[in-house]
């Protein structure tokens, strides 16, 4: 059986990406398609609107096959240990093609920009150094140091300042390095870009426009209908009914500001990411603001950009040390969240040959190694009404891989 693989968070799973889990399958003639999915907290820092196992389920009635969880350490991370994690579970799972999103829609720009990027490594580094030293934030000086080699690459190159072109860059930026065997290609992104605010027209939406319109009356569910498929649309509705939220920051805005007022800037300073004296910006701000929003619009900066604020934010919310984050490289085990009924015939036929262990339940064996996993669980399972946060809470314990029959 042939596998192609997919890097998703569906937050939510909406009608863009059944059109590429459809494309995905059609392009490269695969008989699954296994997807790696980001857990409970995501890579712009952020929590997920529902829990990993609704949207594992939200997944399976979309067309995927098997979803495996993409380990906090690297779901929450920037893209280049974001696409490393996700890469080397795809290969462990021996996947032969990936397929990704992107504006660019070809994969020979991708190929050309990666190959002259190496090429040309020593300029573009100095460049990138010469930008941040400016004072800006990095993807920004990285994508001004790109635009300045760009003359040097004589082939067709991707634009690296669309968030889908970056990701996918970074993806095969993975793949050469690991040496994965398996074939990327790319579909265009169709109708909406990444971080559309707004519907149009089409049946097609960002889940930036989805989750604004769901959370402009809270919950506003009944208006993104047209924009995902039935079974997303109901499970939507289900989660809430059962847990009483969908989630967001200003749920977790209390426990944030809680842990900036009582600990000191050198305990912060021990957390992933707080550099460069952001602590003190991050405790004054937090003394005045009444509610996420406003804490993170004081906070925003020139070199500080939203999406990192919010990832300090999490690592401080859940605690992550940089000691914690030191050994990041490559995913050490594959979480399974569920299957289909060919997912569970494709798991039989090769999982004795994956290259790296299987988890389908937590036990004592592997709870050190699901540690900040099940750590970043617990506080998601905060922000639902009492007494369903224990049931949120104990789903990972609990809950067996999920076995969706598309029949």
């Amino acid at each position: 059986m042939k596998a192609v693989g997919i890097v998703v968070e569906y937050n939510p799973f909406h009608n863009g990406h059944a059109y590429q889990v459809e494309q995905a399958k059609k392009e490269t003639g695969a008989d699954v398609v296994i997807c790696v999915m980001s857990g409970n907290f995501l890579q712009r820092g952020e929590p997920a609107i529902v829990s990993k196992w609704t949207r594992a389920e939200m997944a399976l009635a979309g067309g995927c096959d098997l979803v495996f969880e993409l380990p906090f350490s690297f779901a929450t991370s920037q893209a280049d240990i974001f696409a490393k994690g996700a890469i080397s579970i795809l290969e462990a799972t021996l996947c032969q093609y990936l397929s990704f999103g992107s504006e660019q829609g070809n994969i020979q720009p991708f190929l050309s920009t990666y190959h002259g990027l190496q090429k040309h490594e020593i300029e573009y580094n100095q460049l990138l150094k010469h930008y941040s030293k400016e004072g800006y934030s990095y993807p920004k000086a990285a994508s001004l140091a790109f635009q300045q080699l760009q003359l040097a690459i004589d082939e067709e190159i991707v634009d690296l300042t669309k968030p889908n072109n970056i990701l996918g860059f970074q993806y095969i930026k993975a793949i050469k390095q690991q040496n994965a065997k398996m074939e990327p290609t790319t579909i265009a992104r169709k109708n909406a870009e990444y971080h559309d605010e707004d519907f149009n027209a089409s049946t097609i939406a960002s889940a930036t426009s989805i989750r604004k319109k769901i959370f402009s009356q809270e919950p506003n569910i009944e208006e993104t209908f047209k924009y995902m498929p039935r079974t997303s649309y109901d499970a939507l509705h289900s989660y809430y009914k059962k847990y009483g939220v969908l989630h967001h920051w200003e749920r977790y805005w209390p426990m944030l500001q809680y842990r900036l007022l009582s600990s000191s800037p050198a305990q912060l300073r021990e957390i992933y990411e707080v550099e460069e004296g952001i602590e003190f910006r991050l405790i004054e701000a937090s003394k005045t603001s009444t509610s996420f929003q406003a804490f993170m619009e004081a906070v925003k900066t020139k070199r500080y950009t939203w999406t990192r604020i919010q990832r300090i934010c999490l690592y401080i919310l859940i605690h992550v040390s940089k000691q914690s984050m030191s050994h990041i490289e490559e995913a050490e085990y594959l979480r399974l969240l569920g299957m289909s009924s060919k997912g569970r015939v494709y798991l039989n036929q090769h999982k004795g040959e994956f290259k790296l262990p299987l988890i389908s339940k937590v036990s004592e064996k592997n709870r050190e190694s699901l540690a900040l996993d099940l750590k970043a669980t617990r506080i998601y399972a905060l922000a639902a009404n009492s007494p369903q946060q224990q049931q949120l809470l104990k789903l990972d314990f609990s809950q067996p891989p999920i076995i969706y029959d598309k029949r």
